[in-house]
């Protein structure tokens, strides 16, 4: 009876064969830790953008003023609530409470930077407005003049240079940014993408 010779894997070419997949990690780690990084401040940006659309939907919904608050600047943390609020009780909850909707920062994947600014419209010049952290909704869907001027609008940036720096300032996190318009329009670009892509600022 014939017998098949079975030959196993030596413990050199199990050596050779860990030093290659070794190589491999350490070329791709630089890599993925940016992807990571770009996701961690899409996810806070994304937040952000969704409570400023709750916020903008419920005064319209309500017929009321509705504001959304950041509460942090080194985590995509905000409140939205009536403005003023109606504790008036109806059917066992209030009419227009203060607080309609909360994201705390131990929600999601803390950032360590989001910075704020109001800006002209017309010409993109940063302004000393009145947005710092408060934009609240009227019934119409737009922003009140009271938290910003007319004719601005609200710039969130979101970044995270624990992880680097932004494209735009010649490193590879890819940055966002989340703007409101006076009218009440809310999107969300990457400031390094050139003019003329739909994902521009």
């Amino acid at each position: 009876m014939n017998r098949i010779r079975q030959r196993g894997v030596t413990l050199i070419e199990l050596m050779v064969g860990v030093a290659l997949i070794g190589i491999i990690a350490a070329f791709a780690a630089p890599s993925l830790s940016t992807t990571l990084q770009s996701r961690r401040i899409r996810t806070a940006a994304d937040s952000i953008q969704s409570g400023l659309q709750y916020a903008k939907n419920e005064a319209l919904r309500r017929n009321r003023n509705v504001s959304f608050t950041l509460q942090s600047t080194t985590a995509a943390a905000w409140q939205v609530g009536c403005d003023p609020a109606d504790d008036t009780v109806v059917s066992g909850e209030a009419v227009c409470a203060s607080v309609l909707q909360t994201r705390s920062a131990a929600e999601g994947t803390s950032i360590t930077a989001i910075a704020t600014s109001e800006i002209i419209s017309s010409t993109g010049a940063t302004a000393s407005g009145l947005f710092s952290t408060k934009l609240r909704f009227t019934s119409l869907g737009r922003v009140d003049t009271a938290t910003m001027v007319g004719g601005h609008s609200a710039v969130i940036l979101v970044s995270n240079p624990a992880g680097g720096a932004c494209v735009v300032d010649g490193g590879e996190m890819r940055c966002l940014k989340v703007i409101v318009s006076s009218s009440g329009l809310i999107r969300m670009c990457d400031p390094a993408v050139a003019a003329g892509d739909p994902r521009a600022c």
